[in-house]
């Protein structure tokens, strides 16, 4: 059996990336907080907005200064008022502003609950006014003989 994926587009992600501590180098490399503002979720399945000012991004770079690796928590509420928990890693082109991402989803909300179940893979891309939008997909498997 070999399986393959399929990539089905969830929507976009708007972020507005604010205020950048830098916290110095450590054991894991130089260390970068990015304060995220506001987020947006626009999709067919999904409206959402930050719900609180939970979000932020625990941005590491190592030897290499051209490549980061993303670690971002936040916490969304749907326009019907479910809350969904959001976490992801991924990696960031440090010249180009390109980052992909594989964000993991919770929530207890039963008209959310087919977010708990996927593995989404974001493509974003870094504006130079700190604005960062990425398109969300849903990775759907299947297997084949």
């Amino acid at each position: 059996m070999r399986a393959t994926a399929e990539l089905v587009e969830i929507g976009t992600i708007t972020a507005q990336l604010g205020q950048r501590i830098e916290v110095g180098k450590g054991p894991k490399g130089a260390r970068l907080l990015v304060d995220v503002t506001s987020v947006e979720v626009e999709g067919e399945r999904i409206r959402a907005r930050l719900a609180a000012n939970d979000a932020a991004d625990w941005l590491t770079i190592g030897d290499d200064p051209s490549m980061g690796c993303v670690d971002v928590r936040l916490t969304l509420e749907t326009d019907d008022g479910a809350f969904i928990y959001v976490e992801y890693g991924g990696r960031a082109d440090m010249n180009s502003g390109l980052i992909a991402t594989a964000p993991t989803f919770q929530t207890g909300d039963e008209r959310y609950t087919w977010l708990n179940r996927i593995q989404a893979v974001g493509a974003g891309a870094l504006g130079p006014d700190g604005k960062l939008v990425y398109t969300l997909y849903e990775v759907v498997l299947s297997a084949n003989a």
